[in-house]
């Protein structure tokens, strides 16, 4: 019998249930609408928005001009200095009543974004479960952050697309918490349905915040060089973040460019093998759309045998499919490693950097194929891609410097510590890298030599949650370093030096 979509995740049903929750976010035909000058309106140009599952189309992206959206900013900065003299307590009690109202929607959230975004339920309600936890963390914990510094006024935030609420509406809401009026822009490339969701339930809590969408063109000159923006929050890629770091750096505002780098993890004098299993499985989480992904194994050539055995072990167990497929309508929602990545698009891209890699000389090794088990028959599989891996990368393939976002690995063979070093710092700055040895002392201390933010010995690192710091090294971070206290430093002022790296010092936290 061929699968079928679970009734818990039909779309239709879950868009019922978003109407419930927030009919203001449409208009009377339907349309998704904007939040500007505080209130619902606007939709724009309505885009059609196709989910990566299946090809379906779920709605208009309610797309903006520039001039409609330059009222949105006016707007949103005549907010702020009333909203910057409310009390902290006022803040405290706005912000802890969103996060009631949504911990109920959490199960529609994670299920909406496996449609927008293609992520399996499990990652999908991870992403809004940390968002509220972690938000929930500076409510009870600011006050003393907040000591002696002044929120900077109108914070425009600009985000990818693969975790619009632990990334993007964490930190809309302490950006708010911390005194400062809000604009953000939907990534295009999806959330925008349970993003419109919780800005609702934000506005009706009394939050300053301003949701639009456009394209990132149209819309970049008001959102990144207006001068009523007094900060900006971008997570992308390295290309637009290097264009905004240098109109950024002629207005002297504050700015949080987090970008792309090779996230490498290195074996030497190693052999934990189920370790580096756990390590394994755990790292195609979301297909390896994140930031913090390990997508290049330096590895000591002696090694490779074991690596290899592991490696395969691991990766010739992964599931991909549809992640919205049962056998019957009582049955759990499956249990796979990832689903689709972002869109058609992406796919399309991983497979030129693949091909790319083999012009130029690099050897397969490992080329995956989808189940057709885990999918429905004839639905669109464009979206999908099953583990790839590559061996002996070449310099001069474009895969070589540059992180594919997507589930292609690449294994460096290394003879040297030397070589070892040199092929982790491969993309000038990363934002997490991991070593892992027998020998934890020589690995603390080859860790030092890593140009990575944050580097694992013996263990993964992530972007972290609550108080842990976050931010990068090299071309992978421009300005403010943010998490934990360093996130209301990064959108306050106050007479301490707010760290981070700069294009004339890098300021680094004594403890990351």
């Amino acid at each position: 019998m061929p699968k079928i979509v679970s009734p818990q995740v039909e779309f239709s049903f879950l868009l019922q249930q978003v109407k419930q929750h927030a009919p203001e976010i449409f208009d009377q035909d339907g349309h998704f609408l904007n939040l500007l000058e505080g209130r619902w309106q606007e939709p724009g140009q309505p885009r059609a928005f196709h989910s990566a599952i299946d090809g379906s189309e779920l709605g208009g992206l309610p797309m903006l001009t520039h001039d409609v959206a330059l009222r949105a900013v006016v707007a949103a900065k005549a907010e702020a200095a009333a909203w910057s003299a409310t009390s902290l307590a006022d803040r405290q009690r706005r912000v802890q009543d969103c996060l009631a109202q949504l911990r109920p929607m959490a199960d529609l959230i994670g299920k909406l974004l496996m449609w927008e975004i293609g992520k399996t339920y499990a990652t999908g309600f991870t992403d809004i479960d940390r968002c509220i936890d972690g938000a929930q963390w500076y409510v009870e914990n600011i006050e003393p952050m907040l000591a002696g510094r002044q929120p900077l006024g109108l914070v425009s935030n600009i985000a990818s697309w693969n975790y619009p609420f632990s990334v993007l509406f964490h930190a809309v809401l302490v950006q708010a918490l911390a005194g400062n009026a809000v604009i953000a822009k939907t990534p295009t490339d999806g959330g925008f349905i349970s993003l419109s969701l919780a800005f609702a339930v934000a506005r009706r809590c009394g939050l300053p915040l301003t949701l639009v969408s456009g394209p990132g063109g149209e819309l970049s000159e008001v959102l990144v060089q207006d001068p009523r923006i007094d900060a900006l929050s971008f997570v992308g890629g390295r290309y637009n973040g290097r264009n905004i770091a240098d109109a950024l750096g002629q207005n002297h505002k504050r700015y949080m460019l987090e970008m792309e780098g090779v996230n490498t993890y290195g074996l030497w004098n190693f052999s934990d093998w189920d370790a580096l299993a756990q390590h394994l499985r755990k790292g195609y989480d979301y297909g390896k759309q994140r930031c913090t992904a390990y997508v290049r194994f330096v590895v000591e050539r002696r090694l490779f045998p074991q690596f290899l055995e592991t490696y395969l072990g691991v990766i010739k167990g992964l599931k991909v499919g549809n992640p919205t497929l049962v056998d019957s309508p009582d049955d759990k929602l499956p249990e796979l490693a990832f689903g689709p990545v972002i869109n058609a698009r992406q796919a399309e891209d991983l497979d030129r950097l693949y091909d790319n890699a083999l012009q130029t000389g690099a050897t397969p090794l490992y080329d995956g194929k989808l189940d057709d088990s885990l999918f429905l028959p004839g639905q669109d599989r464009s979206a999908y891609r099953a583990p790839r891996a590559l061996v002996g990368l070449p310099r001069q393939s474009e895969l070589y410097y540059k992180e594919p976002f997507g589930p292609i690995d690449s294994v460096v063979l290394v003879d040297r510590v030397e070589e070892l070093v040199g092929e982790m710092n491969i993309s000038n700055g990363a934002l997490v890298a991991a070593i892992v040895s027998d020998d934890a002392a020589w690995a603390a201390r080859t860790a030092k030599e890593i140009r990575a933010f944050k580097v694992g010995v013996n263990g993964l690192r992530s972007r972290g949650d609550r108080a842990e710091v976050f931010g990068g090294l090299g071309e992978s971070w421009k300005g403010a370093f943010v998490g934990g206290a360093l996130l209301v430093e990064a959108v306050t002022q106050g007479k301490a030096p707010v760290l981070g790296n700069y294009p004339d010092a890098t300021l680094l936290p004594e403890k990351i």
